[in-house]
């Protein structure tokens, strides 16, 4: 465990210091944010802290491979491949902070980067963790593993909309995460405790902890697509490499369900930025507009019309992730009837949190704090173009 927490503070730490410096780049490149009528931030922001975030991976990644703990999980070219297409989809995310791109080129960016990464890297998704059932085809299992991941990489960018609202959801989730696979890998082998999903996700939970205090409200810089689809990627990956990790013989099934979830989309981590878009897309395709048309009634900002100032709103998205993602990782270490029972409680506090009399008055229409605005949009010919932007 030392070592996993060894790693996740080089990411951290390198990623805290770093980021003023992709502050500068996105000063210098023009990845501003700008501010317009429906945003709630209130000054132009830059963008591009997802640079940052890379950064921080990759010398925790590299400083991992070189501890004696860790050399078995990087004799496997599978951590590395993460890595590539955490950095292939970072720099597209840059592209677009820096120049708009199309909804549609990021897409098929999307499609390639993960394709890449599943089809030279071995990273997809080729069995589910219950009843060992695996996918029948070669072509299948890669489409099912771009499918998920760019699925999870379009989710965070949904969700991002307030400071430090994506990066302390993942951190959160991630860490519930971690908690899970280090369990996992620990009764799987009384001596060896070392795990691929478990660095990637220590990793990427320290990338998010060191970008947050430059994030959190009022934010100094956004992640930016650079970020948002950094993030999405790599817990998406780590979620499917679990699948090839988990032992139907050593593995209960009482064990097997917290894997499962996350291999779906990965749900336990992503339950609100998968809630979130998925509500947007039937939503807007319900009033006959296109699933990319911007709106103002995301998770975040109907929280904010309850009445939550800023920080609470990100709090409570923080505190439900929480319950989701530990609740579900709790699985692994107690009773199916024990562990329901912790969700259910967790849950109703939330919704009690949530609904309850801490709330204050409406917010008004006119922006007086810093968020994002209906999908995040940042000028007004991204809007025209329809494309799903993050900040």
């Amino acid at each position: 465990m030392r070592v996993y927490l060894l790693v996740m503070l080089v990411a951290a730490a390198v990623t805290y210091l770093t980021t003023p410096l992709a502050r500068w780049l996105a000063l210098r490149s023009g990845a501003i944010t700008a501010v317009r009528e429906r945003d709630v931030h209130a000054i132009p922001t830059p963008r591009m802290g997802g640079v940052a975030m890379l950064l921080g991976m990759a010398v925790a990644m590299v400083i991992a491979s070189r501890m004696p703990f860790l050399e078995g999980v990087f004799s496997q070219p599978t951590a590395w491949a993460v890595l590539g297409g955490a950095a292939m989809v970072c720099l597209l995310g840059a592209a677009d902070d820096i120049w708009d791109l199309d909804w549609f080129t990021k897409l098929i960016g999307q499609v390639l980067v993960v394709g890449l990464m599943a089809w030279l890297g071995g990273v997809q998704l080729v069995s589910v963790p219950i009843a060992g059932r695996t996918i029948g085809s070669a072509q299948l299992s890669l489409v099912a593993t771009v499918l998920v991941v760019v699925v999870a990489i379009n989710a965070v960018n949904f969700v991002d909309g307030l400071d430090g609202l994506a990066a302390g959801l993942i951190a959160i989730g991630g860490t519930g995460f971690f908690v899970y696979t280090y369990l996992l890998s620990r009764d799987a082998s009384s001596t060896d405790y070392s795990n691929v999903a478990s660095v990637v996700v220590a990793v990427l939970v320290g990338a998010c902890l060191g970008f947050l205090p430059h994030n959190v409200h009022p934010a100094r810089i956004f992640m930016g697509d650079s970020g948002s689809m950094l993030i999405g990627l790599t817990i998406a990956s780590a979620g499917i490499i679990v699948t090839g990790q988990i032992d139907s013989a050593v593995v209960s099934d009482r064990q097997s369900i917290p894997a499962f979830l996350p291999i779906v989309l990965p749900l336990a981590v992503l339950v609100l930025p998968l809630m979130d878009m998925g509500l947007a897309v039937i939503r807007r395709v319900g009033a006959g507009r296109s699933p990319f048309h911007p709106d103002r009634r995301h998770l975040h900002h109907r929280l904010l019309q309850l009445g939550h100032s800023h920080r609470r709103a990100v709090v409570i998205m923080y505190l439900w992730t929480a319950v989701v993602a530990f609740g579900t990782a709790s699985l692994a270490v107690w009773s199916t009837s024990s562990a329901l029972w912790a969700l259910g409680i967790g849950a109703a506090i939330a919704l009690v949190l949530t609904l309850g009399p801490l709330r204050g008055h409406v917010l008004r229409t006119t922006p007086t704090s810093r968020g994002a605005s209906d999908d995040h949009p940042r000028t007004d010919a991204r809007h025209r173009s329809g494309a799903p932007v993050d900040r």
